[in-house]
């Protein structure tokens, strides 16, 4: 199983690349600092406001930042319960899976 990774490990590649750091990615996509340290940090999510924001800024699209939030809970979810039955269907309603 592959391991999960939170949007925040790429936008730090990118600040790096950039040789940029979170305050001033902050100031110029007009948000506070501690959205983007916590975001850098793992422990905050991108929301809609900050994927079109970053989106903006590095040339990409919102939804490129919102589907690296959503296969990082993604994984997250399939760590946390990958021993579900393979046989667990809908259509076994009443059944726990």
């Amino acid at each position: 199983m592959r391991e999960p990774i939170h949007p925040g490990e790429t936008l730090r590649e990118d600040l790096d690349a950039l040789e940029m750091s979170a305050a001033e990615l902050a100031r110029r996509i007009e948000v506070p600092v501690n959205r983007i340290t916590e975001i850098l940090n793992g422990r905050r999510s991108v929301t809609g406001d900050t994927v079109l924001r970053l989106g903006r800024f590095f040339g990409t699209s919102g939804e490129f930042w919102l589907n690296l939030q959503n296969l990082y809970e993604l994984r997250l979810a399939e760590q946390k319960n990958g021993e579900l039955s393979p046989g667990c269907r809908p259509s076994m309603l009443g059944e726990r899976c």
